[in-house]
C-alpha cells in the first residue's frame, strides 16, 4: 500500500551472481562483488558492491562496513551501514554503527545502536545565467 512504486530487494534477481558465506564459515578480509551475497556465517571485514544486494541472515555476523544499494539485515552488523537505495531491518536485526539509507523499512524488535541518517538526493546547485541582459 505505502510503497507500491518501490521495488523490494530480491535475491532471485541475482540468479547466477549470488555468493554465500555458509553457517559455520568465517571470511577474513574485504569482499567486493557484483550481484548478491548472503551471510549465514561470519565476515570480519568490509562488504562493498555498487550494484547488488547484501543479506545478513539471522545467524549471520559482519564486523566491518557494509556498502550496497540494497541491504537486508536479520542478523548482526558491527560497523557502519550504507544502503544507497533500500535497507530492510528484520525483527532480529542488530546494527552497532551508523545507518545511512535511501529508504528504510524497520520491523518491530530491530535494534540500531547508532545514528539513523537518510541519504538525501543531491540537488543541482543553483546556476547563474551565462550573461545578464542589461537592456531595459
Amino acid at each position: 500500500m505505502w510503497n507500491k512504486g518501490k521495488s523490494k530487494a530480491d535475491m532471485q534477481r541475482f540468479t547466477g551472481k549470488t555468493s554465500l558465506i555458509a553457517a559455520g564459515a568465517a571470511f577474513r578480509g574485504d569482499l567486493e562483488f557484483q550481484g548478491a551475497v548472503q551471510i549465514d556465517g561470519k565476515v570480519l571485514g568490509n562488504l562493498l558492491t555498487l550494484e547488488g544486494l547484501v543479506r545478513v541472515s539471522v545467524d549471520g555476523l559482519v564486523e566491518g562496513e557494509v556498502r550496497a544499494p540494497h541491504i537486508v539485515i536479520d542478523g548482526e552488523i558491527i560497523g557502519d551501514v550504507y544502503a544507497s537505495q533500500h535497507v530492510e531491518l528484520g525483527p532480529r536485526a542488530r546494527v552497532r554503527g551508523n545507518l545511512y539509507y535511501g529508504l528504510m523499512e524497520m520491523a518491530r524488535g530491530a535494534q540500531v545502536e547508532g545514528g539513523l541518517r537518510p541519504i538525501k538526493e543531491q540537488g543541482r546547485p543553483l546556476e547563474l545565467p551565462e550573461s545578464v541582459d542589461d537592456s531595459q
